[in-house]
């Protein structure tokens, strides 16, 4: 039998070079947890925001760390050279650089599959292997520390405590500076810049290995270039839309378009238009604005005080203001509020806004008003939290005797699909007297609820208010009384709420049709 090959032992590393390994440690600790993070932000705008992104991320993440740690740990048993090591650091870092190019055209790749897969798929093809080659570290750099077993457990526990800080860096990095105020094309390739120069950073230090400097200066500077072009590329690629304005925020990317064949201007959240507005006419070309305000008019008595649960570009409650209503808004995002005074002459100092979620606010809140507004959106969906029976029962208790509370969904009324629709009619019956369901052709959903005995149209909507282009659809909605079978429905509660996985289909829809829209296909 072939006696086993047993590698000769790592020389001890010199103080300069053990507190290199921990700054390397560190600096890739970050780095995985940006990744992780950014991954499905950068996917959001093609596979929405749900559960199954971000579950998807999460695993893809683990499996790949844990098939870092295994093969780190083989590796350095039988070769600890930390020139490979670092060679794979670089090797991550440049395929880092690669997925800011190729996101796009993976993502539309796996929008043919459904929602869970496709999420699963674009996650792996995208950062399975830069995790696990920078996941090689820790068990690596273990081995390349400890002189004994005597002090087996010391270097682990601080390596390990190291690269942890490090990921809790990387963590408050992303959270609270990159994602506001940089593209998230831009954040991972400044991440991919990073471990680049950690790995350059040993060659040209502690490792002193001058004649290995021109290889790896060549592969810095292709993977430097490749995402150079991802980040120039990480634009619209429609030829009829203009991009007036784009930045990140902590709630996905922001973009306000105008289209060259129609005086239109759309604001939109990671691709998902949230209103459209006539600059010439200052009117929305939205129906749902006025649907939102009409159904409110038309079913509630008298309107004084107004709670608007997401600003949108301001249309709704700017609407109210003008007619002398006092005007209470939430917003989670308060980068919204330029935006929209700036390109869709939003008057901020008109309304009352309060930053924050919708659920703290009304838990918190002890004003009543004469009807509430819910059209919160983030990505394709509405905050699920928002639509339980806890939470309307807050609402009931903001409103006045006779008041109303209008919401807008995207939702099927027939069939299997109208499981959302069914369930929020019945947790709306499980706290109002009256619900009813408003719907148009285009596939908005309103539904008003009521503790009035019977919820009747008090007063038709004022049609020559209404913008041309949607004048049709919005008097189509306004007689379009539907009905749904409450029985393929549940009540909603904060124990259980399965909205997302059950409406997973309507949103892997809605999120392809819009995607592929926004690529002008």
């Amino acid at each position: 039998m072939k006696p086993k090959r047993i590698p000769k032992p790592a020389a001890a590393p010199t103080d300069g070079l053990r507190r290199y390994l921990y700054f390397t440690a560190a600096v890739t600790g970050a780095a995985i947890m940006i990744v992780e993070i950014l991954g499905a932000k950068m996917l959001a705008p093609y596979l929405g925001t749900s559960h199954f992104v971000w579950t998807a991320q999460i695993a893809i993440t683990l499996v790949a760390l844990a098939c870092g740690y295994y093969v780190g740990g083989r590796w350095v048993d039988r070769s600890p050279r930390l020139g490979k090591l670092y060679g794979a650091i670089i090797a991550a870092a440049v395929y880092l650089c690669a997925s800011v190019w190729v996101c796009e055209p993976v993502a539309y790749a796996c929008l043919e599959f459904d929602l869970a897969s496709g999420s699963l798929l674009a996650s792996a093809f995208l950062f399975f292997v830069p995790l696990g080659l920078l996941a090689m570290v820790g068990p690596f750099f273990v081995r390349m520390l400890t002189g004994s077993v005597d002090t087996v457990g010391g270097n682990v526990g601080r390596l390990t405590a190291i690269s942890t800080v490090g990921s809790v860096v990387g963590t408050l990095l992303i959270g609270y500076v990159l994602i506001p105020f940089l593209p998230n094309s831009v954040t991972m390739y400044l991440t991919a810049l990073a471990l680049m120069l950690v790995a350059l950073g040993y060659f040209v230090g502690p490792a002193r290995k001058i004649s290995k400097l021109k290889p790896v200066l060549l592969t810095v500077l292709m993977g430097a270039a490749i995402g150079y072009a991802g980040v120039r590329g990480d634009r619209l690629g429609s030829g009829n839309i203009k991009e007036l304005y784009r930045a990140n925020s902590n709630f996905g990317l922001l973009q306000v378009v105008e289209w060259a064949d129609e005086e239109r201007r759309s604001f939109l959240n990671d691709y998902l238009i949230q209103n459209s507005y006539d600059p010439q006419e200052h009117k929305s070309t939205s129906m749902y604005t006025y649907m939102l305000h009409g159904l409110a008019r038309a079913y509630t008595p008298r309107i004084d005080d107004a709670l608007c649960i997401g600003l949108g570009v301001g249309i709704v409650p700017g609407e109210f203001a003008r007619e002398g209503v006092r005007v209470d808004v939430v917003e989670i995002n308060p980068a919204v509020v330029p935006v929209a005074a700036k390109y869709f002459d939003l008057k901020p100092e008109k309304l009352n806004i309060h930053f924050g979620d919708g659920r703290y606010f009304i838990s918190r809140c002890r004003k009543q008003y004469d009807t509430l507004i819910l059209d919160a959106f983030l990505g394709d969906s509405s905050p699920s939290h928002l639509f339980t029976r806890e939470a309307f029962g807050s609402m009931h208790r903001l409103l006045k005797p006779e008041g109303t509370i209008v919401i807008n969904i995207f939702g099927a009324l027939t069939g299997k699909d109208s499981f959302f629709t069914a369930s929020l009619a019945k947790t709306l019956g499980a706290v109002f007297k009256s619900v009813r369901i408003h719907q148009a052709s285009n596939g908005n959903t309103f539904l008003v609820a009521s503790d009035q005995d019977r919820l009747k149209l008090r007063q038709p909507p004022d049609l020559e208010r209404i913008h041309p282009s949607t004048r049709e659809l919005v008097a189509q909605a306004f007689d379009g009384i539907r009905s749904v079978n409450l029985d393929n429905g549940i009540v909603l509660t904060d124990d259980y709420n399965p909205v997302e996985f059950y409406d997973a289909q309507n949103r892997e829809l809605f999120r392809r049709q819009l995607a592929w829209g926004m690529k002008g296909e």
